[in-house]
Parts: C-alpha cells; structure tokens; sequence
C-alpha cells in the first residue's frame, strides 16, 4: 500500500495490490450497489442487478467468476446462478479465457438493444397464449375483455419496439459511432 497527496490536498491511500485506491473502489462499490438497488426495484432480482452493475462499472467489461465474487464478496454460487440469468436474457455473454477452461463474462455495448431485441420474440408468444385465451372465453366474457386488453397491448409494444429499435440504431450511428 502507497499513499500520496491528492490535487485537492487529502491523502490518498493506494491498495497496490489490487491496482487502484481505496476510494475508486469505494465509488465503484456505491455505483454497483446504488444501480442494482434501481434495476431491482425496476424486477431484477437482487444477485443479477449486482452482478451486472459490477460487469457494466468495470474497465474492461468482462470479468471472471472470482473476481466477481471477490468484488461483490459473494460465493462462486451466487456469482453462478445470476450469470445464468443474464445470459438467458442477453445482458452478458460467456467465453472461455484464452487457454483455459475458465469462464470470463463480458457485458456488450448493446447489451440492452439485445435484451429488448429478445422480448420481441416473447412478446409473440404472449400474444399467441392470449389469442388462445380469447378463444377459449370469448369477448364477451369480462375474462375475454381483459385478456384481449392485453393482447392489444403485446401488438402495441411488438410494433413500437421494432420501430424504437430502428430509431435506437440510426441514434447509436449518429451519436456514438457505431
């Protein structure tokens, strides 16, 4: 450990081993537990939102299980289980460390563009279930009213997000390039 004098004139104390200081891993920390906090009130569960927000506030993007664990001081199980759902949900993907058998996670830049990409599909689905529905129980039933709602409502977002996902690409081009 190192310590220097910061610009402003506080001291700064330098965790070299883990190659930074104790207050960037301090904000770090807060950035990961205050986003997870929001992606859980939002329906993530509470281990994913963590998980993601320590992948999304990292340098490089990708992490390995033990480092995860080690940052959010979890067990490789919890680490495990919440890399499992963002996978299913196409908000990190897996790969194998460069000649290893050990896993690395990264999160992508388009991370959300594939998740609401992969709801599309979902949406479908949904919205056959509530044709089946409304089949079954007839709009003129209050059962048949509802579900027809919400079938109206799954044809709504399935055409909305394919044109917000349209304007969301031409955006990304224009403002950062890719």
């Amino acid at each position: 450990m190192g310590e220097r004098r910061r610009e402003d004139g506080r001291d700064e104390i330098r965790d070299d081993a883990h190659g930074g200081d104790r207050g960037e891993a301090a904000a770090t920390s807060q950035f990961v537990e205050r986003f997870a906090a929001q992606l859980v009130e939002a329906g993530m569960t509470r281990m994913p939102a963590r998980v993601f927000a320590a992948l999304l506030s990292s340098e490089r993007g990708v992490m390995s299980s033990a480092e995860l664990g080690e940052q959010l001081k979890v067990s490789p199980a919890a680490v495990s289980g919440a890399i499992r759902y963002l996978a299913q949900v196409n908000m990190v993907i897996r790969e194998r460390e460069p000649g290893s058998r050990r896993e690395r996670y990264r999160v992508q830049g388009n991370q959300w563009y594939e998740a609401l990409t992969n709801r599309d599909s979902m949406l479908r689905r949904w919205r056959a279930t509530m044709k089946e529905g409304i089949d079954h129980f007839g709009l003129d039933t209050p059962q048949g009213r509802r579900i027809n709602e919400t079938m109206e409502f799954f044809q709504f977002l399935e055409v909305e997000l394919g044109s917000l996902m349209e304007r969301w690409t031409k955006h990304r081009a224009e403002q950062l390039g890719n």
